[in-house]
């Protein structure tokens, strides 16, 4: 493994969350009472921007928040995270709001807002040939395709939320990263390049074509809260398989990564530098490479 991480510039949301704690989800048209409300730092993007910081990663954020206070808070966060904000527009929409119930075994329901982050764009944004750069699908697609045509080194996709995907959005991609159930409503994803699918506690596995050639099972987890889990998940397998780690490592040290945040009810958790949780993973932790 190399010590010096690669430089990942994340496009993508940025959102306040609005999280309210309760025993259980409500089912359609229940009322649930004796919830416990936070706000924090959120938007799929933001979260996997500031996990790459936390992991000793170069992170610089390409995004959009709203002229209100809520986008100078999102732009505190990132920056108190150690993550460039030079490229985030400040837009005259709202700031991107995401409604968020969990529960006590961590699950959630999320309605994503999308306000500033629907008018974001890579128009006047450049990508140099030595930086990773990972999109997400909570921006629209034309950006995220825009951002894989300007990107001159890696480009990585998480696919969520699942959609179709173009052809040429797919032949771009040096990775793909979805959950087990993104990866089953994005059929075309079988022949995709290469594909890192997440299971939960069922730990994760890398897929080549639609061949499984590595996997890694979970690590022990107390799951808290799961919302900023994939997102740290997917900032540590960027830096993990760029900082030379071979498929089934990179998901071990991503598995660690993840369970560390699901303990965390943060949606951006404190994390350690990537170094401490490649010591930690050893050879029985990985498999099938």
């Amino acid at each position: 493994m190399s010590n010096r991480l690669p430089a990942v510039t994340v496009v993508g949301s940025i959102n306040l969350d609005l999280i309210a704690t309760a025993e259980r989800l409500p089912t359609a048209g229940e009322t649930i009472g004796g919830g416990v409300l936070s706000e924090q730092p959120g938007g799929k993007g933001a979260n996997q921007a500031a996990a790459v910081a936390r992991l000793g990663g170069t992170a610089r954020m390409v995004g959009a928040v709203g002229k209100d206070a809520q986008g100078q808070r999102m732009l505190d966060a990132l920056a108190g995270a150690g993550v460039d904000t030079a490229d985030v527009a400040v837009l005259p929409e709202a700031t991107g709001t995401a409604l968020i119930v969990v529960d006590s075994d961590g699950e959630n329901q999320i309605v994503v807002c999308p306000g500033a982050n629907s008018h974001l764009s890579v128009d006047d944004v450049e990508f140099g040939p030595d930086e990773t750069v990972l999109c997400q699908l909570e921006v629209g697609l034309p950006v995220v395709l825009e951002a894989a045509r300007k990107a001159q080194g890696v480009f990585v996709l998480n696919a969520a939320p699942a959609m179709d995907l173009p052809a040429e959005l797919l032949e771009r991609c040096d990775l793909v990263i979805v959950n087990e159930s993104e990866y089953a409503l994005i059929p075309a994803l079988a022949g995709a390049k290469l594909v890192a699918v997440t299971y939960g506690g069922e730990g994760s596995a890398m897929f080549e074509r639609g061949r499984k050639v590595a996997e890694a099972p979970a690590a022990a987890a107390t799951v808290v809260n799961t919302v900023g889990a994939g997102d740290a998940f997917c900032a540590a397998l960027v830096l993990a398989l760029g900082s030379g780690l071979d498929y089934a490592a990179a998901l071990a040290v991503a598995n660690a990564v993840g369970a560390d945040a699901v303990g965390d009810p943060s949606s951006q958790p404190a994390l350690a530098p990537l170094a401490s949780y490649v010591a930690r993973v050893s050879p029985a932790d990985v498999a099938g490479q």
